[in-house]
Order: C-alpha cells, then sequence, then structure tokens
C-alpha cells in the first residue's frame, strides 16, 4: 500500500452542482457547476487571494481533477489570485484524482453502503473499490507534492477523493467535506490534521 508522503498541502472540493443539491450519487457523471456552486468556486478563489495578498504564499501549483466541476473551480482560484495581484500559477489535471466511479449507484440518492464500500465488504456494480480508489488518490497527490517541490500544492477534486486521502492519513474517512470550503492538511510528529478555513481542525 503506497504511503502518502509527509508534506503538507491544501485540498478544495469542487463548487456545488444540481446532483450535490438533490444529494445524487455523481461519481464520473460531467455534472458541471450550479450557479450556487460558481459563486462558492469565486468565493473560495478570493479567500486564497486573501493569503497571497497578505504576503503568504499559501500554494505554487494547482492541480485539478479533469472532471468540468473541478477544473472550473480550479480555474476561478487561479484567476481570483491573479486578478487580485497574485501570480499567475500553474493549472494542470492530473487523471488519479478523478473522482471515484460509483457504478450502477450513480445518479442514485446516496445511500447507506458508504461504510460497507470504505470498509471493502460492498462494491457498487461497475464501480471503483475503495482500496484501489485510496491508492489511486495517493498515487496522484504524491505525484502533485513533487511536481510542487519546492513548493506546495493546491489540489481541487471530490468527496470521494477526499475520503480516500481521510484514510491515507489514518483519520475517519466517511466525513463529507462541503464544497468550495478550503482545507488544509498538515503533518505534525508524524501525524496527520485537517483544518478547514476559518474553523477548527476536523
Amino acid at each position: 500500500m503506497t504511503q502518502l508522503v509527509l508534506r503538507p498541502y491544501w485540498f478544495l472540493r469542487h463548487g456545488e452542482t444540481d446532483w450535490n443539491a438533490r444529494s445524487l450519487s455523481q461519481g464520473r457523471t460531467n455534472v458541471p457547476l450550479n450557479a450556487k456552486g460558481l459563486a462558492q468556486a469565486a468565493t473560495a478563489g478570493k479567500a486564497f487571494a486573501r493569503h497571497f495578498q497578505n504576503e503568504k504564499i499559501a500554494f505554487t501549483h494547482i492541480i485539478c481533477s479533469p472532471l468540468d466541476r473541478a477544473r472550473v473551480t480550479a480555474e476561478h482560484v487561479q484567476r481570483a489570485i491573479s486578478e487580485a495581484g497574485g501570480p499567475h500559477l500553474p493549472l494542470t489535471c492530473n487523471e488519479d484524482i478523478l473522482e471515484v466511479s460509483f457504478g450502477e449507484q450513480e445518479g442514485l440518492p446516496m445511500g447507506e453502503w458508504y461504510n460497507p464500500w470504505i470498509a471493502g465488504e460492498y462494491t457498487p456494480k461497475g464501480a471503483e473499490p475503495f482500496a484501489n480508489l485510496r491508492e489511486r488518490a495517493v498515487r496522484g497527490v504524491n505525484k502533485a507534492i513533487a511536481d510542487a517541490d519546492p513548493g506546495m500544492a493546491l489540489i481541487v477534486a471530490h468527496g470521494g477523493i477526499f475520503r480516500a486521502l481521510r484514510s491515507a492519513m489514518g483519520l475517519e474517512p466517511n466525513i463529507r467535506l462541503p464544497n468550495a470550503v478550503p482545507v488544509y492538511a498538515y503533518p505534525e510528529n508524524g501525524k496527520w490534521h485537517l483544518k478547514i478555513e476559518g474553523e477548527s481542525e476536523v
């Protein structure tokens, strides 16, 4: 099992889609941001821009999932930082942080099968096993961290990817991350910690 490199990074889940609003499992279905999601992406961009305005270099590279909802969110962040007088950061897509395929569950209401799926006890027909997702997500984030060296990466991706990374960090995996809320992940004394922008650790 590949281990997550012990270096800090930022994580941002994409803005809201209509399927998020209806609590439907999206997976690989390329659902676009809705009006609220676009506003959330803009707000996240402004939040990150404030870090750069305060003479903090929060990150040096933006790496996103190629699905539109993540890519457009990442582009909002990139543009907001640049328009606020910060650097025009490089933005690249990484297939390894593409959202998990939920197979036959895509488009259906989210159910009680997440914990059995994470435990490896159940995988929907046509879906990606959680263990495979975790391995892929760790590989993608490790590459993003390496590509950003000696700087820091912002990962713009999905809720399933975040659950996989939480598992890899030794944290309770099945925690739903709000849309477009910046999270700072950092290791301390060999343990991972997460801090949501403006809130306490999670």
